[in-house]
């Protein structure tokens, strides 16, 4: 399968703070991939790269085998943009909007657009500004499917959103990109939804990529186990097989790529004294957290 995006080495500075340095990542044709990360980790400098907002130190990210600061118009023709927040003519109603914004996209296709506001329950022509902020969203994220664009880069797409209305959108996002065969890079602060979105998982700390894996299997592989040691002296943050761990006085969560039977038996070949261990179930916004850290 080949690559809609390849960021290569990337390295981008905001003065002497280093944002990431030799960041590497790929997107592939037809998946969508959740970038995910704490505030500060470089998200939304990552897609004003992708979108030539921004010129990185080094290293290149590459869009359909172009430069992403030297696209051709045509290839800029086949990017739908989502940048953070979303903005609209208030005074305008729905049918206005949608017949304003189709004059600029030469692939304009109504049909999503129109869906959409057909769950939403709105009519041709109320206007934006008796709308809600969620609904006004929606409005938003309709216009960009309505471009009909091969990607689609949405930066925090969530924002603004009610639990009903994220997940009529999460589930309507994705069966339109599955059915028309759409590539989407994505963020959104709330990771619960990605869960249910994503094909692929991208998750950045400040300076480094943490994990970059289909999500099933990230999912899977990625462990939680709980325990109380009997001596709270007992330091395994430094080992090799501990991806992360949380200790409250004796009481620890810790977080491997490893087996319960590996870790048990580490601890027991180790001489270290616990009782009540479980491996815990968890779903993507508990594995993020414990793979990133709390704080």
């Amino acid at each position: 399968m080949s690559n809609v995006i390849e960021c290569n080495d990337l390295t981008h500075y905001y003065g002497k703070k280093m944002v990431f340095e030799n960041l590497n990542f790929q997107v592939r044709d037809g998946s969508i991939l959740g970038l995910l990360g704490k505030n500060g980790a470089g998200k939304t400098t990552t897609i004003n790269i992708l979108n030539g907002f921004l010129h990185p130190r080094s290293g290149e990210c590459l869009i359909y085998g172009e430069n992403s600061q030297h696209l051709t118009p045509a290839t800029k023709a086949r990017i739908g943009f989502l940048i953070e927040g979303h903005i609209q003519y208030a005074f305008m109603n729905i049918h206005q909007v949608e017949k304003f914004y189709s004059g600029f996209y030469s692939n304009w296709k109504p049909a999503p657009f129109w869906d959409l506001m057909a769950k939403l329950k709105v009519t041709p022509t109320q206007k934006i500004s008796t709308m809600s902020c969620g609904q006004r969203s929606q409005v938003a994220l309709g216009l960009i499917l309505a471009q009909n664009a091969d990607l689609l880069i949405l930066d925090d797409f969530s924002m603004g959103l009610d639990p009903g209305y994220r997940r009529l959108f999460i589930d309507y996002l994705r069966e339109y990109a599955k059915s028309e065969n759409k590539t989407i890079f994505t963020t959104s602060h709330i990771i619960q939804d990605m869960e249910r979105l994503i094909d692929d998982v991208l998750i950045m700390d400040y300076n480094r990529v943490l994990a970059q894996c289909p999500i099933n299997e990230f999912m899977t592989g990625f462990k939680r186990f709980d325990f109380e040691l009997e001596n709270d002296e007992v330091n395994l943050k430094n080992e090799k097989f501990v991806a992360n761990l949380e200790m409250v006085k004796n009481k620890v969560e810790l977080y491997s790529y490893e087996t319960k039977e590996f870790v048990q038996q580490f601890l027991d070949n180790h001489g270290v004294a616990y009782k009540g261990f479980k491996q815990v179930k968890m779903e993507l916004e508990d594995a993020f957290i414990g793979l990133t850290g709390k704080y």
